[in-house]
């Protein structure tokens, strides 16, 4: 499919586009080539043919790294609304033959992925020609996905300030706990098994990296208590921060959700003023294609 013509009167389409899209989201000519399922040479090939067309560079080629040209900068996101708006009128034909195709891009977050596979799996069952591609990042590299358009929709979540711009569905909201190693008496516990954050803040804590949702919010929390807190690890990974309290390492405070898939550790509630995030499904504004509105369909 010729979309337009380049200045040496060359037609540039829209694998060329594709290929440029998929080296600047990978990072690399052989991550770009994994991607597309073709060998490392071709995207070489389409990419410098491309630039000959373009007569500029699109990207900075080093040995250790691959990264936009102002000129890619400005090309990148054309050609992702370009593809967009390619697959958009596929989508129109598919419908009206009464088939629904295409890929569907889902951003989520570690802890709320046990959340999505039956809506997942709903979709397959209606739509077994419609492809899901699942991207697990953190909540502020989903939001930056989501403006980019390399995420279609996400379930995460997010504050008010960082809902911005989205379509939002509230899917839950709820209150975190701190969990601790199951010999672990916490010290100043009140009788009915509550910690205040201030008791937490006096011991080891296992914290989840900048960026992620549950940091966002546990720091929001100890910020509105004015109390102080030094990080003892910081993890990206829940299944380790778990092993580092099961070890009696540190506490870690987390959704009671997530904690409940830990039985074996001790959880308490705070007394007042627990940290809590409220789960969304959110997406770019405007009409959503056929395939992201049949999942959102089961996602309620």
């Amino acid at each position: 499919m010729e979309v337009g013509t380049a200045a040496s009167g060359e037609h540039m389409d829209l694998r060329q586009m594709e290929v440029v899209v998929a080296v600047a989201e990978e990072g690399g000519f052989t991550a770009a080539a994994q991607r597309l399922h073709v060998v490392q040479s071709a995207v070489s090939s389409t990419v410098r043919a491309l630039e000959r067309e373009l007569g500029t560079a699109l990207f900075d080629r080093t040995t250790h790294r691959v990264s936009l040209t102002p000129a890619g900068e400005a090309f990148v996101p054309a050609a992702r609304a370009t593809l967009r708006s390619a697959e958009q009128a596929r989508s129109a034909v598919d419908v009206a033959q009464g088939r629904l195709r295409g890929r569907v891009t889902v951003g989520t977050m570690q802890g709320v992925w046990a959340d999505l596979h039956l809506p997942l799996a709903a979709l397959r069952a209606e739509h077994p020609e419609v492809s899901v591609r699942l991207r697990q990042a953190a909540v502020t590299d989903i939001r930056q996905a989501l403006r980019e358009g390399t995420v279609d929709l996400a379930v995460v979540a997010l504050d008010r300030h960082q809902q911005r711009g989205l379509v939002t569905r509230l899917l839950s909201r709820e209150e975190m706990v701190l969990v601790s190693a199951p010999e672990r008496p916490l010290a100043g516990s009140g009788a009915d098994g509550t910690v205040t954050l201030a008791e937490a803040a006096r011991l080891p804590m296992v914290e989840f990296t900048p960026g992620w949702a549950i940091r966002l919010s546990v720091d929001r929390a100890f910020r509105a208590a004015a109390v102080e807190r030094e990080p003892t690890f910081e993890v990206n990974d829940i299944v380790a921060a778990s092993e580092l309290v099961r070890n009696d390492l540190g506490v870690c405070v987390m959704p009671g959700s997530i904690a409940s898939r830990f039985p074996d550790l001790r959880t308490h509630r705070f007394d007042r003023h627990a940290p809590s995030w409220k789960v969304m499904v959110v997406r770019p504004r405007g009409e959503a294609s056929p395939a992201v509105a049949a999942l959102l369909r089961h996602m309620t």
